[in-house]
């Protein structure tokens, strides 16, 4: 009895694999309508889907810090390739913030000498 583990929960760990699928299409849109549930309509900004409508719930994440979402403001969007309809909202921008182009990794701020003499 001395060489066993009382614990199981090592050997139980040890046979879990997860497998992350990142098959996801990132797009931009502008929250047009709120429902109940954490539910929104959502109108896409990106080039790759203009105009087309999507039914988005709140990401767990964004539950889990509270971020309000209101009628106008936008957002990043993750949609899988099997249902076209739905999305889920990932981030919210705000009102100040530019909206980046998805694919580009953001610019580093360049620093600008004053040559002024």
């Amino acid at each position: 009895m001395i060489g066993k583990s009382i614990c199981r929960m090592p050997r139980l760990y040890s046979f879990c694999v997860f497998l992350v699928s990142k098959d996801v299409i990132e797009l931009i849109g502008v929250v047009e309508e709120t429902f109940p549930n954490a539910m929104f309509q959502v109108r896409i900004l990106s080039e790759q889907a203009k105009d087309h409508s999507l039914l988005c719930h709140l990401a767990g994440r964004m539950r889990v810090h509270r971020v309000r979402i209101l009628p106008g403001d936008r957002v990043k969007i993750e949609m899988t390739p099997y249902d076209l309809q739905k999305g889920r909202i990932i981030y919210r921008f705000r009102s100040d913030q530019q909206l980046p182009e998805l694919g580009e990794e953001p610019e580093e701020p360049t620093q600008v000498e004053d040559v002024s003499s």
